[in-house]
């Protein structure tokens, strides 16, 4: 056995796995720059922890369950005017998520709700925090199922677990008695543990009407409500105003051709 193979024997059985992978890099390298033995260790060991940061950063991104990756980069805030520079940095500060603290994101479609939330959820994540996206109707698809399958219990408890949990499209849809008593108990199960970010196009005045009971609205939005911080936002929908249509494809491809 030659000693490279001997080395990446011992570093699997470490379970330094991530520099086994790429061991005969990292001896090419250190014979053509020939570091002190000090130096090389350092590099090995630095390499293998940004290697592990990278997969656990992967990880928990899949485990969130975001439909679509858009950080805050991309967000436009020159497009959302009741949204100040000085506001967008203090969410992105991060500081609420430890103070337990709720975003509620309202506004009409395509203002940039989601987009929003799911940019502060990947700041969020890649600050080591652990977060969980899903919509209304997800969610009550899981809890009405979590007794009869596991797959949806164990998401139900990953998102009780979460320290950010992103709740889009609230009050879209009504509920009935049982879905509505179903989500105040989820509700009342991470409140004082879990910072919520809700987006939704229905005031928080209407949300009675949409659960369908007074008194769980009541209870939900006195645990959501009670230490949060509400932003409206405006504008025209980013969707409709940057879309792409049929005609101005056409005379592009015009251009092009000719």
């Amino acid at each position: 056995m030659t000693l490279t193979k001997e080395a990446y024997n011992l570093l699997i059985s470490l379970q330094f796995k991530e520099t086994a992978e790429s061991l005969a890099n990292l001896l090419e390298n250190a014979q053509h720059k020939k570091p002190a033995y000090v130096d090389f260790l350092i590099e090995v060991l630095t390499h293998e922890k940004e290697a592990r940061n990278d997969k656990a950063l992967a990880r928990r991104l899949k485990q969130a369950h975001f439909p679509y990756y858009k950080t805050l980069n991309e967000f436009s805030l020159a497009e959302q005017p009741s949204l100040s520079r000085q506001q967008f940095n203090q969410l992105q500060s991060l500081d609420w998520v430890d103070w337990q603290y709720n975003l509620i994101l309202l506004g009409p479609t395509g203002t940039g709700k989601t987009s929003l939330s799911i940019g502060l959820g990947i700041r969020a994540i890649q600050q080591g925090y652990k977060v969980g996206f899903v919509t209304m109707g997800e969610l009550i698809r899981l809890l009405k199922t979590q007794d009869i399958f596991k797959k949806a219990a164990f998401r139900i408890e990953f998102l009780k677990k979460t320290q950010l949990l992103i709740l889009d499209d609230l009050m879209f849809l009504a509920l009935n008695k049982t879905e509505a008593n179903l989500l105040f108990h989820f509700i009342n199960d991470i409140f004082e543990e879990t910072a919520i970010i809700l987006t939704s196009n229905k005031e928080p005045e209407s949300w009675g009407e949409l659960i369908g009971d007074e008194i769980i609205a009541a209870a939900i939005l006195d645990r959501i409500v009670a230490k949060s911080e509400i932003i409206q936002l405006r504008g025209e929908s980013y969707r409709l105003k940057h879309r792409e249509t049929l005609f101005n494809r056409d005379e592009s491809n015009e251009l092009v051709n000719n």
